[in-house]
């Protein structure tokens, strides 16, 4: 009980330190998790989920799952677990702060992400339309 009540605890934390920054579809008490869509951001500065979350590589910050569910337009569901401190649920919203100023005054960032991964933007598409299952 004590786990989910924390994991719950966190979600909400982050929703509300997000919220006013950036679009929370469905902005009230959740569970585990919660969602942010970056529809507003696409259509106003080009930059799409998949921007935001390979920028977050960038800070070492793992990715959330993008588009899902699928009924928001550029979704991306943040789900921190039940042991990440305050610290590192502040330094994520301080990162989320700085990315969402970068969308603002430097969208091409956003576009080029990640900048200091071993591997840069994949083709998606060929990787789907030809994918390498054994190395």
């Amino acid at each position: 009980r004590r786990v989910s009540e924390r994991a719950v605890l966190n979600a909400n934390y982050l929703r509300t330190k997000l919220a006013g920054i950036y679009t929370i579809p469905y902005d009230r008490i959740c569970q585990h998790e919660f969602i942010i869509s970056l529809q507003p951001e696409r259509k106003q500065y080009g930059v799409r989920a998949l921007d935001l979350a390979k920028r977050l590589i960038d800070y070492g910050i793992h990715p959330p799952t993008i588009y899902f569910p699928l009924i928001v337009s550029e979704c991306l569901m943040i789900e921190p677990t039940e042991t990440e401190s305050k610290q590192t649920l502040d330094e994520f919203v301080e990162v989320m702060k700085k990315i969402h100023h970068e969308i603002e005054t430097h969208p091409e960032l956003l576009h080029d992400a990640p900048h200091n991964a071993p591997v840069s933007r994949l083709d998606e598409v060929k990787a789907v339309k030809e994918p390498v299952l054994a190395a």
